[in-house]
């Protein structure tokens, strides 16, 4: 399932002067982020620089203290845009929705930020106490209330396109931590976000289980979806990544095409940075 084509089109995302304390450790210092529709942006930097905390905020888990979030492009109307090779159904496109930081943000807001994009967490976050469907299909049933019996459908093809059908009505104790994790991607897509997010998908794998998910993601890049990704997989970064945003101490130190920043880094953290992680390799 494929939300655009290939051709560029305005931010589905744009970050303006996002800042995040928790008490006197400031987390985000006045971060600006643009994604194009059908790019994949990577963060990446050392532990504790905020990454995680700005996909947070993303999906309105984090509220941060200032700064505006929009997601969908301004002026657009609402529709659909059609499904691509593998997919189910269309994803919904909406208007854009900005949120101001800076005002007090309502309940009603953050749902709909939460409409818009999704969030593949690095410990999968599945429902210990339902099978694999219903994890699936909670999210477009009892919070976008779609009917039942589309849900499911659209869950099978999902589930079979990752080669995980047949585990459907497996519990996710009865899953390795690749097909929890690969299921943790089906359900974020069955939701039909406009914006991907996915935080250090494969940080909690065991080293042969990290092809697979990372396949997939790859897969989903090409497709067109929409994504932001923290990741330490700096040559999975460089495949997959239209733009890498370097990080550190709750600012932007570097930001260029993934070649670029990943090989020819500009600043000096940034090479300490990559020589570093490349080095433990």
């Amino acid at each position: 399932m494929s939300p655009t084509d290939a051709t560029v089109g305005p931010a589905v995302l744009q970050v303006r002067g996002l800042n995040k304390s928790f008490g006197a450790n400031a987390v985000l210092r006045g971060i600006d982020l643009d994604v194009p529709r059908g790019k994949v942006v990577a963060l990446i930097g050392p532990s504790g620089s905020g990454k995680t905390t700005i996909l947070r905020s993303l999906n309105g888990l984090e509220m941060p203290d200032a700064g505006s979030v929009t997601v969908g492009a301004r002026g657009a109307t609402a529709g659909s845009e059609p499904a691509g090779a593998g997919g189910s159904g269309v994803v919904p496109q909406l208007p854009a929705l900005s949120l101001d930081f800076d005002a007090k943000v309502t309940p009603k807001e953050i749902a709909a930020l939460r409409d818009r994009s999704a969030m593949v967490f690095q410990h999968y976050n599945l429902f210990p106490h339902m099978t694999v469907l219903q994890n699936v299909i909670e999210g477009p049933v009892h919070v976008q209330k779609r009917p039942r019996t589309e849900a499911v459908a659209e869950a099978d093809k999902l589930l079979d396109r990752v080669g995980l059908l047949e585990k459907k009505d497996a519990y996710p104790f009865e899953l390795s931590g690749g097909q929890a994790q690969r299921v943790g991607i089906v359900r974020a897509l069955a939701l039909k976000p406009q914006l991907l997010l996915f935080d250090e998908p494969t940080s909690a794998l065991d080293p042969e289980l990290v092809d697979d998910v990372l396949a997939v993601i790859k897969e989903l890049a090409d497709e067109g979806w929409t994504m932001v990704i923290v990741t330490h997989e700096l040559a999975f970064a460089r495949q997959t990544a239209d733009e890498v945003v370097f990080m550190d101490g709750g600012v932007v130190v570097e930001r260029g095409p993934a070649s670029q920043v990943l090989r020819n880094p500009r600043e000096e953290r940034t090479q300490q940075f990559v020589r570093r992680l490349l080095h433990e390799i």
